[in-house]
């Protein structure tokens, strides 16, 4: 079950999934840390204590057959790690990699996965009094993928539920 966060006398009620529900309220709820991130001009934010580590892009090896948005594979350490170009998978148009384009690799019910973004920001607390709820929207986020808007100093931040959008059928990733 979600848990409602009022802000501003405006009750908020975080978005997620089922399977991630309680991870998600509990995040907002309690405030948190979250990795910021570029992407297509845009700045996202995903919880922190998903993030194993930070790459350099590498191309990865490409598998056959894999879902769109799915690169390939790398090897990491031993572990083999699916790798999801994020542009691809919003529907974003494709840009040309540069020395800002990393790899966040990520732990996510029992798995790591990678995924490609335009570059990362830095990391920033976000309290509970600093969100706002996502607005009903035709977009290429969905509404479902979006946890809140952190409102911080005069930034927004659209706080990605990354269990949710790595966890859609179509990528074929993990089993939520």
């Amino acid at each position: 079950m979600s848990q409602a966060i009022t802000l501003d006398d405006t009750p908020f009620e975080p978005s997620s999934s089922a399977s991630s529900a309680a991870t998600t309220a509990g995040t907002l709820a309690n405030g948190s840390e979250f990795l910021t991130f570029k992407l297509g001009g845009e700045d996202y934010g995903l919880d922190l204590l998903r993030v194993q580590e930070i790459r350099s892009f590498e191309e990865p090896t490409r598998i056959a057959n894999a879902p769109a948005g799915v690169l390939g594979v790398l090897d990491l350490r031993g572990v083999i790690v699916p790798v999801v170009d994020l542009r691809v998978h919003l529907g974003f148009p494709q840009a040309p990699r540069d020395g800002n384009t990393v790899v966040i690799v990520l732990a996510i019910t029992g798995r790591v996965v990678g995924v490609v973004v335009d570059g990362v920001s830095d990391v920033i607390a976000i309290g509970p009094k600093q969100l706002r709820p996502a607005p009903e929207f035709n977009a290429r986020l969905e509404r479902r993928h979006v946890m809140a808007i952190g409102a911080v100093d005069r930034r927004m931040l659209i706080l990605v539920d990354i269990d949710a959008l790595l966890g859609e059928p179509s990528l074929g990733l993990l089993a939520l």
